[in-house]
């Protein structure tokens, strides 16, 4: 199956460089370049890899819209960033993103997020995820109508509850394993029902939802 890519930056010279990677793997090909947010919305790839700051429309907007309700069905964000942790970061993962990509990746490093993304999982290392959460914390908590829903989160187990407090930390599947001492294939069927029993779109999704509903307070 070849993985369709397109590339949304309002650099050129950004844009052909992470064209130039994408476009000579196997297995992957750019259907599509983007310098504004409205021509990334337009455009029904598997993954779009998305700058922030861009004119017309920047693509926290354009992300919220691929991934709504009347987006492009499928189609996965994967945030280019310079990872400065700023609000459009947080706006963009509230927005539906699936991680972070930062612009100085390795082009190894690259095609893999994009398999990772494309495969419906999130593309947040630990220390990231442990960088963002910390920022999290000193939010202001969201409004109600943002936190899961109380029917929804009554409905997940104890382990499970565990198992997203762990995952709001940062912690890998594998680390999370060892800390609760259960198998790695426990801990992914622990996620893929948390996933399921709280709707969420991945494992970024998963990190803001435990903080909202209070699961893992600062500290």
């Amino acid at each position: 199956m070849t993985l369709r890519v397109v590339v949304a930056d309002d650099q050129a010279l950004v844009r052909a460089g992470f064209c130039g990677i994408v476009g000579a793997t196997e297995g992957f090909t750019v259907v599509g370049e983007a310098s504004t947010g409205t021509e990334a919305r337009r455009a029904s790839p598997d993954v779009v890899l998305m700058d922030v700051r861009m004119p017309v429309m920047d693509g926290i907007e354009a992300t919220r819209q691929i991934t709504g309700p009347d987006g492009t069905g499928g189609t996965r964000v994967l945030i280019l960033t310079t990872f400065d942790l700023d609000e459009y970061v947080y706006s963009a993962l509230r927005a539906g993103a699936s991680g972070f990509l930062l612009k100085s990746t390795q082009p190894a490093d690259l095609i893999a997020a994009i398999r990772v993304v494309a495969a419906g999982d999130a593309l947040l290392a630990p220390s990231v995820t442990r960088r963002l959460v910390a920022e999290f914390v000193r939010r202001p908590a969201p409004p109600a109508s943002a936190t899961p829903a109380p029917a929804a989160m009554a409905a997940i187990t104890a382990r499970e509850r565990e198992v997203l407090a762990l995952i709001a930390t940062g912690m890998s599947n594998t680390e999370i394993a060892d800390r609760l001492a259960i198998s790695a294939a426990t801990t992914k069927t622990h996620v893929s029902h948390l996933l399921a029993k709280l709707n969420a779109r991945d494992r970024v999704h998963l990190v803001i939802l435990a903080y909202q509903a209070g699961l893992a307070p600062p500290g």
